[in-house]
């Protein structure tokens, strides 16, 4: 019997400039299936996609809503800390 992962947050960028936060339990593969997904449409920072996996989207940021999504032709997948979890799960 397969035991899952437990899923963690991670931004994960794509070759078509896609930001997107959500919790995966895999990130190894081609398809990565991230749960409550949420697409930086504006980053909103000004230090960048990594201010984003340290301290979260700013009040400047604008934000999707939530879904869960496959994301494919991956460039980057970014660990994502407490904090920065916390500002992206209370971004409007």
């Amino acid at each position: 019997m397969a035991t899952k992962k437990a899923s963690r947050p991670v931004i994960v960028c794509t070759e078509h400039r896609g930001v997107f936060y959500g919790h995966a339990s895999d990130t190894k593969g081609t398809v990565i299936d991230l749960t409550g997904a949420r697409m930086a449409i504006q980053f909103g920072t000004t230090r960048g996609v990594m201010e984003l996996a340290e301290t979260g989207p700013t009040s400047r940021s604008k934000v999707s809503a939530r879904a869960d999504i496959e994301v494919r032709k991956i460039t980057a997948v970014f660990e994502v800390t407490p904090a920065a979890e916390k500002a992206w799960e209370a971004a409007p």
